[in-house]
């Protein structure tokens, strides 16, 4: 019999989210309280208050002790060594993103209160599902970020672009999560439970009976949960949404949703497949590689047409997620702690590349075409050293973090016997790195095409934007300098 009681004990471990989902709610209401000229003093507290779990995150306030191998509330919540890296990166990330959204919403007349609201109920979505040790859970989390997105993404209402974005996003988010849930009602149906510890171990039996009726039902789950996996990363072929998605909306909430989120999704996949229908192995690592090699190629070939940048970073998204499900497909803890440490370095890579854009924009001008960045080193050297080193770590340009992200999922893959998939991995890595090379090209070797609207901003409002952007560029190249005790993390959380 399950018990129900809760007691401060079990909540205990959960108390990063508590904090953060206290902190929604008295921001929500606080907003009602302020005017438009105050409306900073709520975006401030949001961000401290994400700085705030992660500072209780990294002093493992509430952590494991209570339970030997992590698992609370009957299982459903698990607090383990991966668990509390991801979420503090998550935090970490996401209060990059709302100092970058700032200025830039504010300029645009776009800011209004509940957005830092729905950022921290995103960001506590992603908790949960990186915490997540039953379906039930792994649902809950994923639609609260999920609905958070829509949301955000539809901010801007005047625009059609951001409308039709938010309205493409919706849509096939929706399928993704009908389909994800079809997935889990047919693991539910052949293993009788919603747990993920219990489903590994029916499936375990399943392995020994593959003729059975039960084994043919989960196999059948299990493909449909890699099916929504794939969509919620936007791995080809279900990455129809994700280029409209990025171009349409507000380029600080594109921010937000392509890095943060993918940490989710990784720590999903995991719960999902290693946890739950781990003794699948040979079947679904089989659908991960293929969907590796699609989105390597599909990723690739299209970003190098693009002449529009947010798109292009859409293209290359879906080019880094290939990447990722390689060090996932080749199994192991070496292969997923691999795909963890990319997972973090693509994060931090994403928030630096759509952080550019932002601090060189101005109201009326987007600095998202690459032409736009024609010339930017005769205007502003360091603004163009910093870009090169964010699109250097993106093309895998050694010393930077890119290169030893990609260098340690294409090892994964060798050593788990993906040969043919690392030898795909190696060739798109090059072609990749052509369309990254051509904004370094356009802002070093080409003649602008007009100064108008493209002067440094110098109010003094900015000097946070500019310094976090600053940060977070350099960040790329201290961190591939330094990057054993990430990795060491990584290793640490599968040991």
């Amino acid at each position: 019999m399950i018990q129900t009681n809760v007691t401060a004990a079990d909540l205990l471990p959960l108390l990063p989210e508590l904090v953060l989902v206290g902190a929604a709610f008295a921001l929500l209401l606080l907003d009602l309280f302020v005017s438009e000229r105050q409306r900073g003093i709520v975006h401030a507290l949001a961000i401290a208050s994400l700085i705030a779990v992660a500072g209780l995150l990294a002093l493992d306030v509430g952590g494991q002790g209570a339970s030997l191998n992590g698992s609370y509330l009957n299982g459903m919540f698990v607090r383990d060594d991966m668990a509390d890296v991801l979420k503090w990166v998550v935090c970490i990330v996401s209060a990059a993103a709302l100092v970058y959204a700032w200025s830039f919403l504010r300029e645009r007349g776009l800011y209004k209160g509940e957005i830092a609201v729905l950022m921290l109920f995103s960001v506590a979505g992603m908790m949960l599902l990186i915490s997540a040790g039953n379906l039930v859970m792994v649902y809950l989390g994923l639609e609260l970020l999920a609905l958070c997105s829509y949301a955000l993404v539809a901010i801007d209402r005047e625009s059609p672009l951001a409308s039709e974005a938010a309205m493409k996003y919706f849509v096939l988010g929706s399928l993704a999560s009908g389909m994800l849930l079809f997935g889990m009602s047919l693991v539910y149906g052949a293993t009788g439970s919603l747990d993920l510890a219990a489903i590994h171990g029916v499936a375990d039996q399943a392995v020994a009976n593959p003729g059975a009726a039960a084994s043919t039902l989960l196999l059948t789950g299990m493909v449909f949960l890699v099916a929504g996996i794939a969509f919620k990363f936007g791995a080809a072929p279900f990455h129809m949404w994700l280029p409209d998605v990025y171009h349409g909306a507000p380029t600080p909430i594109t921010l937000f949703i392509g890095a943060a989120p993918k940490l989710a999704a990784f720590a999903m996949t995991y719960r999902l497949l290693e946890a739950g229908v781990g003794p699948l192995d040979e079947q679904w690592r089989t659908l991960l590689s293929g969907l590796a090699a699609l989105s390597l190629v599909v990723g690739n070939l299209i970003a190098l047409a693009q002449s529009n940048l947010k798109r292009m970073l859409a293209y290359s998204t879906v080019s880094h997620v290939g990447f990722l499900l390689m060090g996932m497909a080749g199994g192991g803890a070496v292969g997923y702690a691999s795909a963890m440490f990319y997972a973090i370095s693509y994060a931090v890579m994403s928030a630096a590349a759509f952080g550019a854009i932002v601090v060189l924009s101005r109201r009326g001008f987007e600095a998202d075409r690459i032409d736009d960045y024609k010339g930017l080193n005769a205007r502003s050297p360091w603004m163009a050293g910093l870009v090169l080193c964010v699109m250097a770590s993106l093309a895998g340009v050694p010393p930077f973090l890119g290169f030893w992200s990609k260098l340690a999922v294409l090892r994964a893959a060798w050593e788990g016997g993906q040969i043919w998939l690392t030898i795909v991995g190696i060739v798109f890595a090059v072609i990749g790195a052509f369309y990254y090379l051509r904004v370094i090209r356009a802002m070093y070797f080409d003649e602008p095409e007009s100064t108008a609207g493209r002067e440094p901003m110098g109010q003094r409002e900015d000097l946070p934007l500019r310094v976090v952007f600053a940060v977070n560029a350099l960040a790329l190249l201290v961190l591939g300098l330094a990057w054993n005790p990430i990795m060491a993390w990584c290793q640490q959380a599968f040991a």
